[in-house]
């Protein structure tokens, strides 16, 4: 294999396996809004105090 072909293959992975990860984090998010566990606000102190927890 030429050195392209093999960097190429490696940003595909590289690609794959982000992408896997955002939808790991989104399956987990979805779960956690299910469950009741996340919090949305749009005051500026209430989301200081929620990323401070």
């Amino acid at each position: 294999m030429k050195k392209k072909e093999i960097q190429s293959l490696l940003q595909h992975y590289l690609r794959e396996e982000r992408r896997d990860n955002i939808y790991q984090n989104f399956q987990a998010a979805q779960q956690e809004q299910k469950q009741g566990k996340l919090k949305f606000s749009n005051h500026i102190n209430e989301l200081k105090k929620l990323i401070n927890i």
